[in-house]
């Protein structure tokens, strides 16, 4: 009996007129995407991630200090990318050829959503030099590829 009442309630419910009614009311909320006017769904986008070492992964003392990456974050790459990036921590290593030895950083690496332009590109060679500069480090790795973004 109770299997028949459920059934019967969740029927009525689904095709009350007066619930129907109000989900289609003016004003109610609704997705739609018909996305951002600021970005021209004609545009060729890229994913830039940045790959920058803070440290060694066996010494926490030793490199950047967070508020350190976040004052190199803050100056050199949300300023030439205001709209938005994401950082994750990651660890990485390497076997160093020449030592036999493997080699493990600590890791931040930036995604950044982007426009292809040669402004953009420049942009992100600019905060690699800048990263090399303030660290002394050999490289930044840097993966691109082309994606479909929709907002």
């Amino acid at each position: 009996m109770k299997t028949k009442s459920f059934l019967l309630l969740a029927t009525l419910l689904a095709f009350h007129p007066a619930l129907i009614a109000a989900e289609a009311a003016p004003g109610a909320a609704t997705a739609t995407l018909q996305g951002d006017a600021a970005r021209p769904a004609a545009a060729q986008w890229l994913r830039s991630e940045l790959y920058f070492a803070t440290g060694l992964a066996d010494a926490p003392e030793s490199g950047l200090t967070e508020a350190q990456w976040r004052a190199f974050l803050d100056r050199e790459v949300t300023a030439r990318f205001p709209d938005g990036l994401t950082v994750f921590e990651a660890y990485g290593q390497w076997q160093n050829r020449a030592k036999a030895t493997v080699g493990r950083l600590r890791t931040k690496v930036l995604v950044i959503l982007h426009e292809d332009t040669p402004q953009t590109r420049a942009a992100i060679d600019a905060i690699r030099v800048a990263w090399k500069s303030a660290t002394h480090d050999q490289s930044v790795l840097l993966v691109t590829e082309r994606v479909e973004v929709s907002f």
